[in-house]
């Protein structure tokens, strides 16, 4: 389509489109399609979203594209009114939604031209991995790097590998005459799998039997048509995987070409949904048809699979939330697996939620969305309840003989009233179950949700206890690394030789963290295999996957670890679940705390007897009387469910109301305050205001995190539709409220998850 002018979105706090003239030689532009354009003192990359044979700017006025990117085909107008819709509820700029959706490659414009052009890659054979870099000179410093960084990355580029030797091409060429080192030409948009390349025919799948339940679920969902969103409501175990799978293949037995995406909401999670789903499709699907998005991946490789999504080549997505604003030009389907998950909430930046947007797809679209969890979020059970969402239960574990755990409540309380023994917050019934569980050959899980070796360090003689100077946050003890380091700033110290207010030596460690933890069940259970999980001991690439992987094969006796081995992961051999620390979320200010609490009890607690062996939970709780407790002891999320929504009905919290929060940071509490304040003031004068209502400015929990003062104003509406108009409104008059204000930052969320 031939056209003078072009109506770009940049990346940029505004809503406006900006006017630019096509140069004659540019060739033809399109909506959807990247261009170069200069804006102020730069050149940037923008989207074209609309194409005019004239422009309401004076010709004075308007500036030339200065380049079109043509290698990639034009970005569909179905995903267009997508970001547009998540740029308008929002509350963001257009650019600001679409362009940080795109991999940085087409943001680059000096990799335009060679967008869908052959890459090269060096990997490691099997003999490299086993050989390099212990084949090596000690004093080959500068080699030994270059076979580290392949046995981490994975695979290096050219320019990766000479960054890290000047000789590489000449030392990776020679290696791979050694058989060290694989040389493959990619062609981008595709995502070959190598495990089954070498393979002439792929291996024999057994498929389990369905149960009636996962049957009646698999039939409901491929006889819908249009839009239909579902609710696949399943305990632990039941299966849902096996109904997303059976599903999805019904799908693509109808549909030749469509396209599917499935979202999880944690990249630890990827290795085995992807592992279980090209096992699964095989014999049906080319290797590059099955294709993972998330920000763990290399650029080049994120580039490739979000290519080969565009072109229609991926038939399965496989991502986290950023994969929910991927370009899927067939969709035809679309699963959320843990629909419930806080992490589909993007909490920096564009705070969207990717399992709304997901349904909102759905609905755009005209196709069906499955939403999967043990434990629902509560907006989608009451979206079940009106009707909106039909409900799909899975009420039996798919196993024949597998059953739900039971659930046992030690009273921390009582322990001590009767003197009886602990190892360092472990429980005496607790070591107990985890030393017959080791006799017996099984595995334990150890699950407590704070990383460390404690939340802080301590002077008992002057009360002087480890913060951080840049927050009003007390520090975290990493004692393997003898650090104190911040958990939300990232600040970094040694552990001090005695107390800095006082000179006294005797300074010790506050509570527990999952590094003591793993310490003290050292000495608890003598001879048992322990192994930890979370953030510190997965830092690097694919060691989370190595990690579970050692688990699986049974040379762990007991893993213990945060919130990433809690969901998702099928321990075949865990039979006890011991759960520490869990009654700090009772008591929070956060009225959703509670219902995360279940969420990750219940979670956690379907890691045990998952594979026939008889499961038990023990929880240490010093609230054994607790109803949330009581419902966790029943496994009753039903209950637990109804009894939440009538409390939040009554008062008046979501999902009967909705709302938005305003954050400010500024150089001191008084500036943020001051700007919420005068926000508030000024939405006051707003023709909607009166269906709105408003909240005092106060701080934040945590008020300073890198030496920023923090506060918060709460806006809420029982009307959608009046909070959206008053959002839309109020956004300008904040801005005119910024200059001069003191504050360095504000934002505004819809939908808020922490308030």
């Amino acid at each position: 389509m031939n056209a003078g002018f072009v109506r770009v979105a940049l990346d940029h706090p505004s809503s406006a489109l900006y006017d630019y003239r096509m140069a004659h030689d540019a060739g033809p532009a399109e909506p959807g399609m990247l261009v170069r354009v200069p804006f102020g003192r730069r050149d940037v990359v923008g989207l074209i979203c609309e194409v005019s044979a004239h422009s309401d700017v004076p010709a004075a006025k308007l500036r030339d594209v200065l380049a079109l990117c043509t290698a990639c085909p034009p970005l569909s107008p179905q995903w267009l009114a997508l970001t547009a819709f998540a740029a308008d509820y929002y509350q963001r700029g257009l650019g600001e939604v679409a362009l940080p959706a795109l991999p940085q490659a087409l943001r680059d414009p000096s990799r335009w031209a060679r967008l869908l052009a052959p890459e090269e890659r060096y990997r490691l054979s099997e003999a490299g991995r086993a050989a390099l870099p212990e084949a090596l000179p000690a004093r080959a410093q500068a080699l030994r790097r270059l076979a580290q960084e392949l046995a981490e990355r994975g695979e290096l580029d050219p320019a990766q590998a000479r960054a890290l030797h000047p000789k590489a091409i000449a030392t990776l060429d020679a290696w791979r005459e050694a058989g060290w080192v694989v040389h493959d030409v990619v062609e981008m948009g595709t995502a070959a799998n190598r495990a089954t390349q070498a393979e002439a025919t792929p291996p024999a799948v057994t498929v389990p039997r369905l149960s009636d339940e996962q049957a009646a679920a698999v039939e409901a969902i491929g006889a819908a048509r249009g839009f239909a969103p579902f609710l696949l409501h399943g305990v632990t175990g039941s299966g849902k995987t096996e109904v997303y799978l059976r599903a999805l293949a019904a799908l693509l037995a109808r549909e030749p070409e469509a396209q599917a995406l499935v979202l999880v909401p944690e990249i630890n999670l990827t290795p085995q949904f992807e592992a279980a789903f090209r096992t699964r499709f095989a014999a049906t699907l080319a290797n590059d048809a099955i294709v993972t998005l998330h920000s763990g991946l290399a650029e080049g490789e994120r580039a490739r699979h979000w290519l080969a999504a565009h072109t229609g080549r991926a038939r399965i997505v496989l991502g986290t939330r950023l994969a929910v604003l991927a370009s899927l030009p067939k969709l035809a389907m679309i699963v959320v697996d843990e629909e419930h998950d806080p992490a589909y909430k993007q909490q920096e930046g564009l705070r969207y939620s990717a399992r709304d947007l997901a349904v909102w797809r759905a609905k755009q679209l005209d196709i069906a969305v499955v939403l999967g969890s043990a434990t629902p979020s509560l907006e989608s059970w009451w979206q079940a309840d009106q009707g909106r969402y039909t409900r799909l239960t899975l009420a039996r574990r798919a196993v024949a003989d597998a059953v739900l755990p039971s659930v046992r409540l030690i009273d921390l309380e009582e322990e001590r009233r009767r003197g009886r023994a602990s190892f360092e917050g472990l429980s005496g019934p607790l070591v107990a179950a985890m030393k017959a569980r080791l006799e017996r050959g099984e595995q334990s899980l150890i699950f407590l949700n704070r990383r460390g070796y404690a939340p802080t360090l301590a002077c008992d003689a002057c009360g002087w206890v480890a913060g951080c100077p840049r927050c009003s946050a007390y520090v975290v003890l990493h004692k393997p690394e003898r650090a104190l380091r911040c958990h939300h700033c990232g600040w970094e110290a040694r552990i001090p030789h005695s107390c800095p207010e006082c000179g006294n030596v005797d300074i010790a460690p506050m509570g527990r963290g999952t590094q003591r933890i793993e310490e003290a069940l050292a000495s608890a259970v003598p001879g048992a295999r322990v192994l930890r999980i979370d953030a510190d001991s997965t830092r690097r690439k694919g060691s989370a996957q190595a990690l579970f992987s050692d688990v699986h094969a049974g040379d762990v006796d007991i893993l213990v670890g945060t919130q990433m081995i809690a969901k998702g992961h099928d321990f075949q051999r865990v039979s006890l679940v011991g759960v520490l620390n869990a009654d700090n979320a009772l008591f929070s200010h956060d009225f959703r705390a509670s219902e995360r609490l279940f969420a990750q009890l219940m979670q956690v607690s379907g890691r045990a007897g998952r594979a026939g062996l008889p499961g038990e939970v023990i929880v240490q709780t010093r609230y054994p009387r607790h109803a949330l407790y009581h419902a966790l002891a029943r496994q009753d999320y039903v209950g637990f469910a109804n009894t939440t929504l009538a409390e939040r009905r009554d008062a008046h919290l979501p999902p009967f109301v909705y709302q938005a929060l305003l954050r400010a940071e500024g150089r001191t509490l008084e500036a943020a305050l001051a700007f919420l304040a005068q926000g508030a003031e000024a939405l006051a004068t707003l023709p909607a205001a009166g269906r709105v209502t408003v909240y005092d400015a106060v701080p934040l929990t945590i008020v300073k995190v890198m030496n920023a003062h923090r506060a918060q104003l709460l806006v809420e509406s029982q009307s959608r539709a009046a909070l959206q108009a008053t959002l839309r409104a109020w956004l300008p008059l904040l801005r005119a409220n910024r200059a001069g204000s003191g504050v360095l930052r504000w934002n505004l969320e819809v939908d808020p998850l922490d308030i």
